[in-house]
């Protein structure tokens, strides 16, 4: 663990945000060569939803990564903020190709599809983190207050998973591992704030 550490130190962040950015240069390339399938509105919407979800998870990753002794904290910021560059992509897609930016008929939708109301939901609290990731917005905020308005990632994420679990309208496999992913590393972050022993997490965790 040593090593990954020591290793992870040396990695610069912008390295992060250049691979966090990679699948985002794939996808401008699908787009522009037609390479998106029969409905590339729709599956560019989708795939940049799932990215955000992903960076989520990362987000979700680093504590408990860090209870087993990995320390990834340096890069959470920035998986974060990637999280929430694909959730805007996602909505601006949604609201300027697929609804055509027809308010009243977004409205209508909002109302009749109850689970957009919830991907929103997780959108929208994203938006107060992203606004208060600088060192600048914590010493304004004072760091209790500020891993207090963070805690709202949990609430992105779950709303996050919720969304894609509905959208789909049936079982498939893949929405149903990231709900339970994300359903599990919210329980170990409740169980370790009621006390979880570290021998357990270990074992969790490998």
């Amino acid at each position: 663990m040593d090593r990954l550490n020591a290793l992870a130190r040396r990695v610069p962040v912008p390295v992060i945000w250049a691979l966090g950015l990679l699948p985002l240069t794939w996808l401008v390339w699908l787009t522009i060569t037609d390479g998106l399938g029969p409905d590339p509105v729709k599956e560019l919407e989708h795939q940049l939803g799932l990215r955000s979800l992903q960076f989520l998870v990362a987000v979700l990753c680093v504590s408990p990564l860090r209870w087993v002794g990995l320390n990834l904290l340096r890069f959470r910021r920035a998986l974060g903020l990637l999280a929430f560059v694909y959730a805007v992509l996602h909505v601006l897609v949604w609201a300027g190709l697929d609804m055509g930016l027809r308010w009243d008929e977004i409205a209508r939708d909002l109302v009749k599809r109850w689970y957009i109301v919830i991907g929103m939901v997780g959108f929208v609290v994203m938006v107060p983190l992203a606004m208060t990731s600088t060192n600048a917005a914590i010493r304004r905020m004072g760091a209790a207050r500020w891993r207090s308005l963070h805690r709202l990632v949990y609430l992105a994420a779950a709303a996050g998973a919720v969304h894609w679990v509905v959208l789909v309208k049936a079982w498939p496999a893949e929405p149903l591992i990231y709900a339970g992913v994300v359903a599990g590393l919210l329980a170990m972050r409740w169980l370790r704030g009621r006390g979880i022993p570290p021998q357990l997490a270990r074992r969790v965790w490998g």
